[in-house]
Formats: C-alpha cells, sequence, structure tokens
C-alpha cells in the first residue's frame, strides 16, 4: 500500500455494465494498474444533498437501487465494503476545517454511481468506502471542495469522481446495441473535453456550458459532468493537472470516457 493515491473521473455506466464484456474488462485493467488505497471516497452524480453529506458510517445498510424498470437481477446485487468511520471524520475535518458543515446520513447506502463501477474495479469488496454527496452543481464551488478533499490522497484515500462524459438518456436505445455509433453531438463533446483536459485546461472544463459544443445537447443537466470538478479540484491543489485517459468510447451513444490524474 502507498499513501500517495491517484484520483479518478470515471463514466459509470448504468447496471447493465455488468454484463458489457468489454467495459468491465477495461475497468478491472484500469483497477489493477492503481496502487491498493487504504479507503475509497465516492463522489457520485446521483446524490445531491446539502449540506455536504456522507452516508453510512457506523451501521451496515443496504445499497440504493436508484433506477427503474430493469430485470429484478441488477436489484439482487450487492456489495459489501467494509464501513469507513476514519475516512468519514477525515473528511468531516478538512471540509469542516474549510468552513462547511458536513452531515452524515446513516440510513443512506451507495447508489449506482459508486457500486456498478466498484463491482467491476474492487470486486472483492475489501476496502472501506463512503460516498460523499454533491452539496450544488455550481463548478467553482464544488472544484473548491475537491480542493479542501486534496490532502486525503496523501493518506492513501482514492478519490473517485463518478459521472459520465456524455449523458443524454435520449440517445439509450436498447435495441440498438452498446457498440452503435454515438450521436453528432456526443461524440464533438467527447472531443472536446479529451483536448481540454489533455492541455489540463481547467477554466474551459468549468465553463463548459459556454465553451464545449453541443454542451447542453451532451448533458441536458449537467449532474453527471459535477464530479469530475471536484476531481480536477483534488487534482489541481495537490500536484496540478496531470491527466491521462484511462478508458475511451462509446456505450449506446454515451462516451464512457474517463481519466486518471496522477
Amino acid at each position: 500500500m502507498t499513501d500517495h493515491q491517484p484520483i479518478l473521473f470515471l463514466s459509470h455506466g448504468a447496471p447493465p455494465l455488468a454484463d458489457d464484456p468489454v467495459w468491465t474488462a477495461e475497468l478491472a485493467r484500469w483497477s489493477s494498474t492503481l496502487p491498493t488505497p487504504k479507503n475509497i471516497l465516492m463522489v457520485s452524480a446521483h446524490w445531491e444533498a446539502a449540506p455536504v453529506s456522507l452516508t453510512a458510517s457506523a451501521t451496515k445498510v443496504p445499497l440504493v437501487y436508484d433506477f427503474w424498470g430493469f430485470p429484478e437481477r441488477y436489484y439482487q446485487v450487492t456489495y459489501d465494503a467494509p464501513l469507513a468511520p476514519e475516512l468519514a471524520a477525515r473528511v468531516e475535518q478538512v471540509v469542516g476545517g474549510a468552513g462547511h458543515h458536513v452531515a452524515h446520513d446513516e440510513t443512506r447506502g451507495l447508489d449506482h454511481g459508486a457500486y456498478v463501477p466498484l463491482v467491476e474495479m474492487f470486486p472483492e469488496a475489501d476496502v472501506p468506502v463512503i460516498q460523499l454527496s454533491l452539496p450544488t452543481l455550481d463548478p467553482k464551488s464544488l472544484f473548491e471542495l475537491g480542493r479542501e478533499l486534496a490532502p486525503l490522497r496523501e493518506e492513501g484515500t482514492l478519490i473517485i469522481g463518478s459521472g459520465f462524459t456524455t449523458h443524454n438518456l435520449r440517445w439509450f436505445n436498447p435495441s440498438a446495441g452498446p457498440n452503435t455509433p454515438p450521436p453528432a453531438a456526443s461524440a464533438e463533446f467527447d472531443h472536446w473535453a479529451a483536448e481540454a483536459l489533455d492541455r489540463g485546461d481547467v477554466d474551459a472544463i468549468l465553463d463548459f456550458e459556454n465553451r464545449a459544443p453541443a454542451a447542453h445537447v451532451a448533458h441536458p443537466r449537467t449532474e453527471h459532468w459535477a464530479p469530475l470538478y471536484v476531481s480536477l479540484g483534488a487534482a489541481d491543489a495537490s500536484t496540478g493537472i496531470d491527466a491521462s485517459v484511462a478508458i475511451e468510447g462509446f456505450w449506446f451513444g454515451l462516451s464512457k470516457r474517463s481519466w486518471q490524474f496522477a
């Protein structure tokens, strides 16, 4: 185990990701290259709550199956990772020390934005995990929240922002198959995002609604892009933006591009 951890932003997929042999293999291969973390802090697009909130850290609670209309087997998935009370206390210290109140929701478990990728990346479920809410969708506020969390990566915490590089569910057509060519808007946004992060242009990412092509089509609502702001803030506050692409390509027309920040 090493103290210094990378920071990730991943496109997390829907529950059927588990049935995709390509994407599951990509996630497993990615995790095999990572240093073993002491614990994991997940920031998922699927939990918006203010003030900053943390999932249960004192009592085991069920996963949150926050999706509808899928086959029953997707509601039977479990991920029994250890609780992370020490990490919860450290998050409260670093975020609370910056002037934020941190709430603890002992009734809430991990949602699918957290457990779907974790099942593939850490299938043994032996690393303690806790999830942090998005208290706002404001880019600069989330970037600053990430900066406050940055010290945790030097203590062995793997910080993961979990969203989707493009997320317009009108494109999602199960009958077309996962490898269907992406809509032009999805491809254009994906290309822009790749170039912006390759040159470390944080300002462009934070102002994507005004700078990116097809921004409002690729993200009719910004919650799936927002976890990237937290990841960028944590990376920028520690070592500066050094991004590498871990996964690329499309899934049912959505960009699954994911990055690792050194």
